[in-house]
């Protein structure tokens, strides 16, 4: 189970003709959405408001398959964010925070709104900037995070959001400290650490304490730096782009999408093998999302089936070929009826350093 924390809000996204179309968005929002609609189980702590955008964006998590785990509704209007687009489909925004309803969420109900069987959490965008739910990501990742649960960060840097950079960074920095999956476009580099070469920002966020730093830059091919120096790179499908809205938010809702369902864990982040295939996935995700008009990352049906994440019994026939289980055996455990098992000879022990798929099954 992943969980999602951060906020909700609405996009008024200028048309032509001068009107405002209301779109749900939000980069966690949209980031759990994504996971949701790929089919693997998702929780979104985040407040929405008991409002008339409220109603939306929790139709919009319902739809998607993502569970709401804060249930009280804020009195605070909704948050709002004007997004302008520009050439090439790139938004620019405007954010409407004092008083709203993204910030309005007290440690305790965090920590209260996490799911049992908890694997990995994300959190990003303005979770790390609101008060009081960004001290309250701060509490969790220092000391209130499940053992073994993977952590992704996802600042995705809002300068007309942030109040005072210099704090913001120093809070950023500790949370680097913590994190497992670090994913940042180049222009949240540039933010970060003005004046330094995108490779050179993503070392110094390795050298910070995560354990691997996704960059995204726009159409151009996307980039993973590995602890251990290397660099692994992923091309971005050519398609035709309506908006570039929610893309970033369905990359990284994407590669922890394929990640969690493939039973990956942080040690597993070492793996170039894995990690390219986690990113090219993504990537794949993002495309997508550019085709489509605001943030509405594709479902798992809508993909094209080369594309697909295995789904559970898939998985449990590699994993039992990993073990040396034959495919009775896993068919039996996937049953509930187990017996000890026995050698299969159509397969040797799967590497760890290699994706699932490149190997055939019992």
């Amino acid at each position: 189970m992943i969980a999602v924390i951060g906020e909700a809000l609405i996009d008024l996204v200028a048309e032509p003709g001068g009107s405002l179309a209301a779109r749900p968005g939000g980069g966690p929002y949209n980031t759990a959405r994504t996971i949701g609609r790929l089919g693997v189980p998702v929780t979104f702590a985040g407040r929405l408001a008991d409002d008339t955008f409220g109603r939306l964006l929790s139709a919009g998590l319902g739809e998607s398959g993502v569970a709401a785990g804060v249930s009280r509704l804020s009195a605070a209007p909704t948050t709002l964010a004007v997004a302008g687009i520009g050439p090439g489909g790139s938004a620019e925004y405007r954010f409407y925070l004092d008083g709203t309803s993204a910030a309005d969420l007290e440690y305790g109900e965090l920590l209260a709104a996490l799911p049992p069987g908890l694997t990995a959490v994300h959190v990003g965008t303005l979770g790390l900037v609101l008060e009081p739910i960004a001290t309250s990501v701060s509490w969790l990742v220092a000391a209130g995070l499940q053992a073994g649960a993977l952590l992704m960060i996802d600042p995705n840097c809002r300068a007309g959001a942030i109040g005072a950079r210099a704090t913001y960074l120093i809070r950023l920095t500790r949370l680097v400290g913590r994190t497992d999956i670090l994913k940042a476009s180049v222009e949240d580099l540039a933010y970060i650490s003005p004046g330094q070469p995108p490779e050179e920002a993503a070392r110094g966020l390795l050298s910070a304490g995560a354990r691997l730093v996704l960059v995204t830059d726009g159409p151009r091919p996307a980039r993973a730096f590995l602890a251990s120096g290397d660099v692994v790179v992923a091309e971005v499908p050519d398609v035709t782009v309506a908006d570039t809205i929610g893309a970033g938010d369905a990359f990284g809702g994407g590669f922890l999408a394929w990640w969690t369902r493939h039973g990956l864990g942080s040690p597993d982040l070492a793996s170039p093998s894995l990690v390219h295939e986690a990113l090219a996935f993504a990537a794949k995700i993002a495309a997508l999302t550019c085709t489509r008009i605001g943030a509405d990352p594709p479902r798992d049906a809508e993909l094209p089936p080369e594309w697909r994440i295995p789904n559970s019994a898939v998985l449990l026939l590699a994993i039992a070929c990993q073990f040396d289980f034959c495919h009775q055996d896993a068919h039996r455990l996937e049953h509930g009826r187990s017996r000890s098992p026995r050698p299969c000879g159509a397969i040797g022990r799967l590497p760890r350093d290699r994706p699932v798929r490149e190997h055939g099954v019992c």
